[in-house]
């Protein structure tokens, strides 16, 4: 399974109240479970103007489907090849 990172350019995304958000997940959660259960959602970052998600799928035509589904732009769509943090650089 292959881990992508979307961007979602949504216009005010950084100032969404908790209340938004919580309808916005619920949402995604809905669509997510009417598909395959190959793609998952791990989480998000929520940033200016931007939203990040990270998710599981065995390819990318699962994110532009939930994309197309849910009504959350998919404006990029990158495969993870690596995380790393702090703890990397004692490895």
């Amino acid at each position: 399974m292959t881990q992508y990172l979307i961007e979602r350019e949504i216009a005010g995304a950084g100032d969404m109240s908790p209340e938004a958000l919580r309808d916005a997940s619920k949402h995604s959660n809905a669509v997510l479970a009417g598909m395959s259960p190959d793609i998952q959602w791990v989480h998000s970052y929520v940033a200016g103007d931007k939203i990040y998600c990270v998710y599981n799928a065995p390819n990318e035509q699962l994110i532009r489907e939930h994309a197309e589904k849910s009504g959350f732009p998919a404006n990029r769509i990158t495969p993870i090849s690596a995380v790393i943090d702090p703890s990397t650089a004692d490895r």
